[in-house]
């Protein structure tokens, strides 16, 4: 696994990102947040550490959803 510096953070970020638009379920159709989380904790426990989000996935909800992940991470 390759990691990354953030820019001047020093944080060390995996090199590939987990997309977070998808999830958010408004612009790709329904999408199931008991199939979102465990994709996103399988992502998290092989290592990835980036995930991408913003307000605007799902009105919030995909920032939700990587918040309920990493919340005790």
């Amino acid at each position: 696994m390759e990691y990354r510096t953030l820019g001047k953070t020093g944080l060390k970020v995996f090199e590939i990102g987990f997309g977070g638009w998808a999830i958010g379920g408004d612009a790709w159709g329904s999408v199931e947040d008991q199939k979102s989380i465990p994709a996103m904790n399988h992502a998290f426990n092989l290592g990835v550490n980036f995930f991408d989000t913003a307000d605007v996935y799902g009105a919030g909800h995909s920032e939700t959803l990587v918040k309920q992940i990493i919340k005790d991470k």
